[in-house]
């Protein structure tokens, strides 16, 4: 069996997130961080495992749909530095655009949750995947096709940036230095992301550069008055291997068979995870503006008492 420069660049990469994620198991041991627990680790190893099943299903599919396109496409990048720099960079936005959806429409919510749902955050956190994004993920990398980029080159891209991703799951390490904290996902962004914090809630999407997220109104920074708590706003009672991945399809269903209305059945479906027809329940951004607006209330009595404290002074 003969391998190609790929399979050796992804292989030994794969392998260094591995030892990475033992490393820090070890240092979580030996410390008493209890950063790691067997059974959220081993439910991060199965959620792995079904993704990797699915992506193998869906492995030939992809890679053909993705080269009929090519056939179609629209130019032909010829300078090998300029074809992969883009290439990485739509690849980027394109992925920021598909996690985006994830947290912004709740069909594709119920796919995504399972990979909030730890109340852990590690290296193996970045294994516990979207086990059914493989089905449609490559609809949103069409347009690299139509750009002029071949199947593998798409797909050896994907890879490479999705083990960037995982190296991003961990406690271990504290802000970087600014300039690299303004330009890429860091630990310290990628903490936000799984926090369930209402000010971190569906806030820095990116898999590389956090770039979209500050273009685009998604970025958040990790604040220390506001530490972190990992997890989903509402856990799952039962976190058994079938319902840790069905059980907001459950919800969803449940929701619109309550639904008084075909449209309001509709708006579960297509709305941010949250909504409800009759209010009993708010989205992340309605959240927020009351956060903010409770702080600002907070901040302006404050300016108050101060003055008042000057003139009885």
């Amino acid at each position: 069996m003969k391998f190609t420069g790929s399979d050796i660049s992804v292989g030994g990469l794969f392998g260094f997130v591995i030892v990475l994620t033992l490393v820090e198991m070890y240092i979580s041991y030996i410390h008493d961080k209890k950063i790691y627990t067997k059974r959220d680790t081993w439910t991060n190893i199965y959620l792995m495992t079904v993704a990797v099943v699915i992506n193998l299903g869906m492995k030939t599919a992809t890679f053909f749909l993705l080269e009929y396109c090519y056939q179609f496409r629209l130019f032909q990048i010829t300078n090998i530095w300029v074809y992969w720099i883009i290439l990485i960079l739509a690849q980027d936005f394109l992925y920021w655009f598909l996690h985006t959806v994830g947290h912004y429409i709740r069909f594709f919510w119920a796919m995504h949750v399972t990979h909030h749902s730890s109340e852990h955050f590690n290296l193996t956190t970045g294994f516990r995947s979207t086990v059914f994004e493989p089905l449609y993920r490559v609809f949103f990398y069409l347009p690299l096709a139509f750009m002029g980029f071949t199947a593998m080159d798409i797909l050896f891209a994907y890879l490479v940036t999705q083990i960037y991703g995982n190296l991003v799951h961990t406690q271990a390490v504290g802000k970087l230095h600014p300039w690299f904290e303004y330009i890429f996902v860091t630990p310290s962004h990628h903490r936000v992301h799984h926090a369930s914090n209402v000010r971190y809630l569906d806030k820095n999407m990116g898999m590389v550069l956090i770039l979209w997220d500050r273009w685009f109104g998604t970025f958040q920074e990790e604040l220390p008055e506001d530490a972190i708590k990992y997890g989903l706003t509402t856990q799952p009672k039962d976190t058994g291997p079938v319902n840790i991945i069905f059980h907001e399809f459950i919800a969803l269903k449940n929701d619109v068979k309550k639904a008084p209305t075909f449209m309001d059945k509709i708006k579960y479906i297509l709305y941010p995870p949250g909504w409800s027809h009759d209010g009993s329940t708010q989205i992340a951004k309605v959240m927020q503006k009351q956060l903010r607006d409770e702080e600002n209330l907070k901040d302006s009595e404050t300016v108050q008492s101060e003055k008042q404290g000057l003139k009885q002074a």
